[in-house]
């Protein structure tokens, strides 16, 4: 029996906005057949090239063009490693249901749900950082049909800053612009705030209690997540359900065992594992079911590209738990540009999954051409 391996890999850099590169890769088996993953990974596209680079053998070695012959052990040392590793296996799992002539979604288990519940991270496309602009973005996303707004509003803030004593000094801006975009989408709608690690714990939970009027669904990533961190994480979710707000985090955790410690230290009340760095989409399915065991909302964190985003469809559609998908709004025409064919359009919050077998979209050849800055290839 001949088997169907797979014959090359390229990996695409495309720069898509000033401050915003995607990278794709994708697989082609001996049989024609084109698979695409997704790594993208801000400020770190030569660190996935060079593991990429890496991977490369092991991929061109495998007997067949299939995410069952991945070794699940394989070592992934650091994010630009679990992204290189998590694009190849979105793409071989498009691969291989596109052989079975079926949905990446039923491939990978069946769909649980029809519908996918959608946030709108309105952040990297508002340029415009006042609090005007902030709520400007928001009325836009709102009247696209979302019905809850993630913003990332504490670009005065550092850890550094912190560690001075003036993170809330910083952080007035920031509130600032919260209180705008509350103001802006009302408040039967839900508002997340993603603080990106900028702050300790004791600006974190000053932090907290000045959020309080503002009424947030979650707050995401308030401080960096260490070991070291797990004690002061806990108490800060403790304080932040005391304010009737979750506490959101691990978008960059990789397999299982980086969010173990997190769900024993009960930091979080929602996970938010990605599809482009937590090591396959089993492994991520697996991680849905740890979750749900735990009592732990599952939302992925997708804010990036949309070979990202239609994989995370599909997980989201066959995962045991979901509480909701991120999705970028409106960060740039690439995101549309580039889908061929193109992903139907959220409707009232809601996104559905593409009917193609696979993945159900692959990327437009001239839209690639034409935003692609860097091209890799092996063999």
């Amino acid at each position: 029996m001949t088997h169907d391996r797979v014959r090359k890999l390229d990996l695409h850099v495309a720069e898509v906005s000033p401050k915003t590169k995607w990278i794709f890769l994708e697989v082609e088996a001996q049989s024609g057949l084109i698979g695409w993953g997704e790594a993208t990974l801000t400020g770190a596209e030569d660190a996935v090239l060079a593991a990429m680079a890496k991977l490369a053998p092991l991929a061109l070695g495998l007997p067949e063009a299939s995410p069952r012959h991945l070794p699940k052990a394989h070592p992934l040392t650091g994010v630009p490693e679990a992204a290189a590793f998590s694009a190849l296996d979105q793409a071989l799992w498009d691969i291989a249901a596109q052989r079975q002539g079926v949905g990446l979604a039923a491939a990978l288990g069946g769909m649980r749900r029809e519908r996918i519940l959608l946030y709108a991270n309105i952040n990297r496309r508002t340029l415009d950082r006042s609090p005007e602009g902030f709520a400007a973005s928001a009325r836009q996303a709102v009247a696209a049909g979302y019905g809850a707004i993630k913003i990332a509003p504490f670009d005065e803030v550092s850890p550094a800053i912190c560690r001075a004593g003036h993170g809330m000094r910083a952080a007035q801006a920031g509130l600032a612009r919260i209180a705008s975009v509350r103001e802006a989408i009302g408040t039967d709608r839900d508002l997340m705030v993603d603080c990106h690690w900028r702050f300790d714990e004791a600006a974190a939970t000053a932090l907290i209690a000045a959020l309080a009027p503002f009424g947030l669904h979650w707050l995401e990533c308030p401080v960096p997540e260490s070991t070291a961190e797990l004690a002061g994480l806990r108490r800060l979710r403790s304080l932040a359900n005391r304010q009737g707000m979750r506490l959101a985090g691990c978008e960059e955790n990789i397999r299982r065992e980086g969010f173990v410690p997190f769900l024993e230290a009960q930091a979080y009340d929602v996970m938010m594992p990605d599809v482009k760095y937590a090591g396959g989409l089993s492994e991520i399915l697996a991680l849905a079911e740890l979750l749900a065991r735990h009592g732990v909302a599952f939302s992925p964190h997708n804010p990036s590209g949309p070979v990202c985003h239609a994989a995370s469809l599909h997980v989201a559609a066959a995962a045991e738990n979901l509480s909701s998908l991120e999705i970028q709004f409106d960060e740039t025409p690439w995101f549309e540009a580039l889908q061929a064919p193109a992903l139907a359009h959220p409707k009232d919050g809601f996104a559905t999954l593409p009917a193609p077998a696979g993945l159900g979209m692959s990327l437009d050849r001239d839209a690639l051409d034409r935003c692609r800055k860097v091209r890799w290839s092996a063999p």
